[in-house]
């Protein structure tokens, strides 16, 4: 077998195995989470961990990326857990520190480092809450921005090029300057498989993103639920505020980035078309956030829903209305039906399971049903 070829082989393989690990990890997180008392996040972490599976055994067989882009994602996933471990070094050094001195004083509490400080807020009170305000639930939804982020990654805006694109281009030329460098770490420049603009490139890239995204703030996560939240440098970063729903089982983070890579994984084996794909990720975004940031301020007509959870018409009814214009916009008038009627049942009469996850996956595949059943044109007519 030629180097380069057991080289390639042995990226994807180790690529592959680490979903495999994600999904060991899931399933047992999951049913941490469960036996907690915490069918939500327990449920929810399981089906994250059967994504993972699939994950794994789609990247085993038909790839999700060409070489060296599997051999960058494993580096990147490297370089995350070193960090990972760096910080919580630190954080447990920090911990023991302050365990063996004495207590000290509001004026020398206030004086603390930033991270002492956040070793306090998370040790010293209860960090999950069973409600935020609403000022924090602006916080958490603005994380949902991030699918306008994969849609200029993708498209581009305006007179921008596709974020991708220009990344491309970006590494076509450094490593055509540090050509030396790569031919010995990667092999032969020429076995490079884009070119400058090249579609594919744009294609495999926004999955590059969103798994190095999932990788960023899983790992992050698994610590977070396993050894405690002081221990998460995602957490450290965000300043977020957990709610029980998280104890014992993973973010929502994590259940939308894990939907937004199956149904763009649907995208790249041609099962559903790329419209459809932002369309549902739009809608898992947007109406989300808007039917929660609404609901939280302006709802007065409280709805109580088959989990007991409390929301509101008001939010209801933003999160529909923000669905079908969005579908409206990407895929048409009758076929945004289709998106708001499935944001309305995973949102709003929801089992045990997160809508964080069945949303940017049940939204794109019910529109690519009803594209197929009725065979209109995608868009306007």
């Amino acid at each position: 077998m030629d180097y380069w070829v057991f080289v390639e082989n042995l990226y994807n393989t180790t690529f592959t195995l680490f979903f495999f690990v994600l999904m060991c990890l899931m399933f047992y997180i999951g049913v941490r989470g469960y036996r907690a008392k915490n069918s939500y996040g327990g449920i929810s972490s399981i089906l994250c961990g059967v994504c993972y599976l699939i994950f794994g055994y789609y990247n085993s067989v038909v790839g999700f990326f060409t070489y060296p882009f599997m051999g960058f994602m494993v580096w990147w996933i490297f370089m995350i857990l070193v960090a990972n471990l760096i910080f919580t070094t630190i954080i447990r050094v920090d911990v023991k520190k302050m365990r063996g001195e004495t207590d000290s004083g509001e004026a020398e509490v206030k004086k603390d480092s930033i991270l002492r400080r956040y070793i306090r807020k998370m040790t010293l009170e209860n960090p999950y809450k069973d409600d935020i305000p609403f000022r924090m639930e602006l916080i958490r939804k603005s994380f949902h921005l991030s699918g306008f982020l994969l849609l200029i990654a993708f498209f581009g805006f305006l007179a921008l090029p596709p974020l991708t694109s220009l990344v491309n281009d970006g590494i076509i030329n450094m490593i055509q300057q540090l050509e030396p460098s790569y031919n010995f770490i990667w092999g032969d420049l020429i076995t490079y498989p884009f070119v400058f603009g090249d579609f594919q490139a744009v294609v495999e890239l926004t999955m590059f993103a969103l798994i190095g995204a999932l990788a960023f703030a899983i790992i992050s996560d698994i610590i977070r639920i396993v050894w405690g939240p002081e221990y998460s440098i995602f957490n450290f970063l965000t300043k977020s505020m957990l709610r029980n729903k998280e104890k014992n089982a993973a973010g929502p983070q994590i259940y939308i980035i894990t939907g937004f890579i199956f149904s763009y994984m649907l995208y790249m084996a041609g099962i559903i078309h790329i419209f459809v794909f932002f369309a549902g990720i739009l809608i898992a975004c947007l109406s989300d956030a808007s039917a929660a940031i609404i609901g939280k301020k302006y709802g007065k007509h409280k709805v109580i829903l088959r989990n007991e959870e409390v929301k509101s018409v008001e939010g209801f009814v933003a999160g529909v209305v923000v669905a079908y214009i969005i579908g409206f916009v990407f895929v048409g008038p009758v076929y945004a039906l289709m998106g708001a009627f499935i944001f309305f049942l995973t949102d709003y009469l929801p089992a045990v399971t997160a809508d964080n996850i069945l949303n940017p996956i049940f939204i794109p595949i019910g529109i690519q049903f009803l594209v197929f059943l009725l065979g209109l044109p995608i868009g306007w007519f």
